[in-house]
C-alpha cells in the first residue's frame, strides 16, 4: 500500500426499489482544506454518506492523500440514479491519522456538505432550484436557514425547532446531476464555514454500458529526482474535457526507488477515460513521490485512446515523457524518460437489455405450497380459498409476477408445480408434482392457464406436509443446467416459490440454492399469510453470504424473499417491481461470469463469439 493512494473498497452502487434509470459517477476534489496537523499538512479522505429511511450510513470513501490541502481524489463513486427518487447524499472530509479509520475528535473533521443526486421539485417559498443552505443557531432551539444562489442573493427563513437542527426542505439541497458540477463551501458544526475550504463534485451520467479497458503501463530511464536514492515514480492520467478543464481519471501506485517502473494494470470505464471519444486528448503526468506532498515533476505527454489501440501482439505504444522547462532550456534535450503502454484489453460490458434483445428467453416456473398449514380450501379462512369476487394471496402474487415474466418468453408456456400435498391416484405425499397432473408436460398456456390449473388442482389433492422446497429447486436447477451447457445466452430461468411458512428442509434448501447459483436461474420466494418469516431471510443473502451446511458460499446471490403482507395494500405492480428488481443484475452476473455474450450477429460486436 503506497502513501498516495491507500486501498479503498470497490465502487458501490446505491440501490433501491425503483427502476434504475442510469449510472452516475461522482468525482471529488477539495481546495484550501483546514490544516489540522502540527508538523505536516492534513491527510484528507472523503466519506460518502447516503440517507435511507431517515438514517445516514456510509456508502463508500476515497483514498487517503497524504499531506495535501488541495486533494484531487482518484476514487470514483458509482451510484444508481433513480429519476423518481430523492437520493440524499452527504460528503464528509476527515483528516486521517495513520490508519484508515475515521477519528472521533472534532479536530479530525474538516467539513461537510449535503446534497441530492437528482433533481427535486421546488418548494413554494423558493424561486431557484439551486440553493445552498447554511444552518445558523441564533438562540437556543431557534435557527436561521441562509440560502441563496450566491452571496449576492440571500434568502433567509426564520423558524423554531425543538431541540434539534431542523430538517432541510428538499429544494434547498445542492443538486449534483442537475448542475453536473457542484462547488460548495465546506461547513463545520453549527453551520460555521471551514475557513475557505471548498469541495467540488463532478457528476457524469452513464447512459449505457460502453465497457471498460484494462491498461498496463511501464516506463524506462526516468529522470532521477532524488539525491541519495532513485526516483519514486507514479503516473496520473487526466481527461481533457470539452471546456478544456482537466479531470483526473486514474492515479497509479508509487514504485519506490526505481527509474524503470512497471505499474500494476488497472481497469477504467470508457466513459471515464475518454467519454467514449477515441480522439479525446489525455494528459499524462509522471511524478516523483514526496511524503510531504511536494511531488517533483518528471515529465508529461499527451495521448488518445485511438493511439493506445495501435498496440498489437509483440508491439507496444511509447511516448516521450517531456519536461517543458528542460526542453526550452536544453538544446540537446530529448526526454526525461519513455512511458510505454505494454498491454491493452478492451472489455465490452453487456446489459440485461442486451441479452433480452439478443434473444434470451426467460422461462418462468411457479411452485405452490399445498401444506396443511394453509387451511382447508373449502373454508373461507384458508389461504387457498377460492373467492369468486376476490383472488387469494397465492393468485395475487402469481399474477403480479407472472404477467411480467410472460413478456420475455416467446411461447408463453409456464411450468406449474406443487409441493406438500397428497396427490392422486395413490395419495402419497409429493414435494414435486405438476398441478395439471401431466408429468410429461407440466407447462400451462400463459398465466391464465396456470391460474386455471391451480383452481382445478385444489379439489383433487389433500393438503399435508412438511414444507420441503429443495426437491423443486433441484429439479429446476437441473433443467437450467441443461440450458447452461449450451454455452449461449438463449434461456434463463426464474423460479417463483409461494409458501405460507418457513421451509422445513432448511439445510437441504441451502445446499440446493448453492448448487443452483452456478446455473442460469433466479429464485423468488413470496411468503403468503401471517406466519413469522424471520428464518426465511437467511435465504435472501442480503444480510450476508448464504452458505451451504458445509460452509460453501453461493457463487452469486440468486434469491429474493418478500412477505406478501408488506404489499397487501399496494398495487400488484409494486410487488412485481420489488421481487423482480434483482433479476436483471442476476442475469448479467451469470452470463458475465461465464463470459457469454448475447446472441447477436458477431459482426455487430467484433471479438465476441459464442
Amino acid at each position: 500500500m503506497n502513501d498516495v493512494q491507500e486501498a479503498t473498497s470497490p465502487a458501490t452502487s446505491l440501490s433501491g426499489p425503483a427502476t434504475c434509470v442510469s449510472k452516475v459517477e461522482l468525482r471529488v476534489s477539495c481546495k484550501a482544506l483546514l490544516d489540522r496537523d502540527t508538523l505536516n499538512k492534513s491527510d484528507p479522505c472523503v466519506i460518502l454518506m447516503v440517507q435511507t429511511n431517515g438514517q445516514w450510513t456510509e456508502l463508500d470513501r476515497t483514498e487517503v492523500i497524504k499531506s495535501n490541502l488541495h486533494p484531487v481524489f482518484a476514487k470514483v463513486f458509482s451510484l444508481d440514479y433513480y429519476f423518481e427518487e430523492v437520493q440524499k447524499l452527504r460528503f464528509e472530509v476527515y483528516d486521517i491519522h495513520g490508519t484508515h479509520s475515521i477519528g472521533t475528535r472534532d479536530d479530525d473533521f474538516l467539513g461537510g456538505v449535503e446534497c441530492t443526486l437528482g433533481q427535486v421539485s421546488r418548494c413554494n417559498c423558493l424561486t431557484n432550484p439551486f440553493y445552498c443552505a447554511v444552518f445558523v443557531e441564533i438562540e437556543h432551539s431557534q435557527w436561521i436557514i441562509i440560502t441563496g444562489v450566491d452571496d449576492s442573493d440571500p434568502c433567509t427563513l426564520l423558524f423554531t425547532a425543538k431541540g434539534s437542527r431542523p430538517t432541510l426542505c428538499l429544494s434547498c439541497y445542492f443538486q449534483i446531476v442537475a448542475q453536473k458540477k457542484m462547488v460548495k463551501p465546506l461547513l463545520l458544526k453549527y453551520g460555521k464555514y471551514a475557513g475557505k475550504s471548498t469541495i467540488t463534485v463532478h457528476a457524469e451520467e452513464i447512459s449505457g454500458n460502453n465497457g471498460y479497458v484494462e491498461l498496463s503501463f511501464c516506463a524506462k530511464k526516468l529522470d532521477d529526482k532524488d539525491l541519495f536514492s532513485k526516483s519514486d515514480p507514479f503516473l496520473e492520467i487526466y481527461r481533457i474535457n470539452d471546456d478544456e478543464t482537466e479531470q483526473l481519471v486514474h492515479r497509479t501506485e508509487v514504485i519506490k526507488n526505481n527509474l524503470n517502473p512497471v505499474w500494476e494494470p488497472f481497469k477504467v470505464s470508457l466513459i471515464s477515460l475518454c467519454s467514449c471519444d477515441e480522439e479525446r486528448k489525455l494528459k499524462c503526468l509522471v511524478w516523483d513521490y514526496d511524503s510531504r506532498g511536494k511531488h517533483d515533476f518528471i515529465g508529461e505527454f499527451y495521448a488518445t485512446f485511438r493511439e493506445m489501440q495501435k498496440i498489437s501482439s509483440g508491439n507496444k505504444v511509447t511516448w516521450d515523457c517531456v519536461n517543458p522547462k528542460y526542453k526550452q532550456k536544453k538544446r540537446n534535450y530529448k526526454n526525461s524518460g519513455v512511458v510505454i503502454l505494454s498491454d491493452l484489453k478492451l472489455h465490452r460490458v453487456y446489459s440485461f437489455l442486451d441479452y433480452i434483445m439478443g434473444g434470451c428467453q426467460i422461462h418462468f416456473t411457479v411452485a405452490i405450497d399445498f401444506t396443511a398449514s394453509n387451511g382447508d380450501p373449502r373454508n373461507s379462512c384458508s389461504l387457498h380459498y377460492i373467492n369468486p369476487y376476490q383472488p387469494n394471496e397465492y393468485l395475487k402474487a402469481l399474477i403480479a409476477v407472472g404477467e411480467i415474466c410472460q413478456d420475455y418468453d416467446s411461447d408463453k408456456r409456464f411450468s406449474a408445480l406443487g409441493f406438500g400435498a397428497r396427490i392422486p391416484p395413490n395419495y402419497e405425499v409429493s414435494h414435486d408434482f405438476a398441478i395439471n397432473f401431466n408429468p410429461e408436460d407440466d407447462e400451462c398456456e400463459e398465466i391464465q392457464g396456470v391460474v386455471e390449473a391451480y383452481q382445478n388442482c385444489l379439489p383433487k389433492i389433500q393438503l399435508y406436509g412438511p414444507t420441503n422446497v429443495s426437491p423443486i429447486i433441484n429439479r429446476i436447477a437441473k433443467l437450467a443446467a441443461g440450458d447452461g451447457n449450451i454455452k449461449d445466452a438463449s434461456r434463463y430461468h426464474i423460479l417463483l416459490i409461494l409458501t405460507d411458512g418457513v421451509v422445513t428442509d432448511m439445510a437441504d434448501t441451502r445446499e440446493a440454492i448453492v448448487r443452483a447459483s452456478y446455473q442460469p436461474l433466479s429464485i423468488i420466494i413470496v411468503g403468503v399469510g401471517n406466519a413469522d418469516f424471520t428464518d426465511m431471510q437467511i435465504l435472501d443473502g442480503d444480510d450476508g453470504v448464504l452458505r451451504s451446511p458445509k460452509g460453501e458460499p453461493v457463487l452469486r446471490d440468486i434469491v429474493q424473499f418478500v412477505p406478501f403482507r408488506d404489499f397487501k395494500t399496494a398495487s400488484p405492480a409494486a410487488l412485481a417491481k420489488c421481487v423482480l428488481a434483482e433479476v436483471p443484475k442476476q442475469v448479467v452476473e451469470y452470463y458475465s461470469h461465464k463470459a457469454i455474450c448475447p446472441i447477436v450477429d458477431p459482426a455487430l460486436f467484433p471479438g465476441c463469439a459464442n
